[in-house]
């Protein structure tokens, strides 16, 4: 066939065909690709301390990028607007550069000047305190719990029934099961702990705590504190009977990554230096598995 000939139809049947499987292929490359956050607690107190965490945190980032900047509140122990800025603009800066998205949850420190809300206007999130956030396969459950009542309790059960998401991460300050210099936070295990256990929820992050601890899944859901990002740390201490098994506990400095997929969902502990401490993969229940968990 000359240069100038047009292709027989076989040719360019068989043109399309490929053309069609090269399609398919980048997209299913890009639906099965995972979403990555990163989360951090009890971080806010400026200096050294927050710029390390902060700068960590960037040097992972950039060679596993992140969708989402999680904080787990205790954002600012400084209880001044322009501290809080300029220390995140310091340790955090980075994220906007780099196209990842910040959300996160107030803590009881946060709460001491007008109850946080600089914090939300310098972050450019909503003022609503409670409130999902959908982020590839993850719905999360930004939740206030400085303020446990029964509008956000209502809410909060709505929201987790109506969600179809294949992953349900719920993220408060206020950790329902911690073993340190605090304790777990009674109303959170009395009136949210359910509501996570009969709705799905796989994962339940939180801060408070000034160490790290994992627990083992109850009900199907599993708790991971950290509030190791940058406030003065606090011993792990021996945990009271009736709380879920404490699989790892750690005294230091450090952050989380969460890593989702359609079939599983890994959560890593790492230290400042990018270091791996910790990590659990959960696979996705089985459907009757999941309405028994229910």
């Amino acid at each position: 066939m000359g240069r100038g000939a047009s292709a027989t139809p076989g040719t360019a049947r068989r043109r399309l065909a490929f053309a069609a499987a090269l399609l398919v292929l980048a997209f299913a490359g890009s639906a099965g690709a995972a979403t990555r956050i990163l989360a951090v607690g009890d971080f806010g107190v400026g200096g050294e301390s927050e710029r390390a965490t902060g700068a960590a945190m960037q040097a992972y980032e950039q060679k596993n990028p992140a969708a989402v900047l999680l904080t787990l509140g205790d954002n600012d122990y400084t209880k001044s607007p322009s501290a809080f800025a300029r220390n995140w603009q310091e340790a955090f800066g980075w994220a906007g550069t780099a196209g990842v998205r910040v959300a996160g949850v107030l803590g009881n420190h946060d709460y001491a000047v007008d109850e946080g809300a600089y914090e939300l206007a310098t972050l450019g999130l909503p003022e609503r305190r409670y409130r999902t956030l959908r982020a590839g396969p993850v719905a999360l459950f930004l939740l206030d719990s400085n303020a446990i009542d029964g509008a956000q309790t209502a809410w909060l059960e709505r929201a987790l029934k109506a969600s179809k998401a294949p992953w349900k991460i719920a993220v408060l300050h206020h950790p329902p099961y911690v073993c340190g210099l605090h304790s777990g936070d009674g109303d959170v295990q009395s009136r949210w702990a359910p509501l996570f256990e009969r709705y799905g929820v796989r994962l339940v992050l939180s801060g408070h705590e000034h160490s790290y601890q994992r627990f083992l899944a109850r009900r199907g859901v599993t708790y991971v504190v950290h509030g190791g990002g940058g406030a003065v740390l606090y011993l792990p201490r021996s945990c009271p009977d009736g709380y879920p098994a404490r699989a790892a506990k750690r005294f230091g400095f450090g952050f989380l990554s969460v890593v989702a997929g359609e079939e599983s969902l890994t959560v890593t502990a790492l230290d400042r230096s990018g270091r791996r401490v910790d990590r659990v993969t959960l696979e996705r229940l089985a459907p009757a598995l999941a309405r028994r968990a229910r």
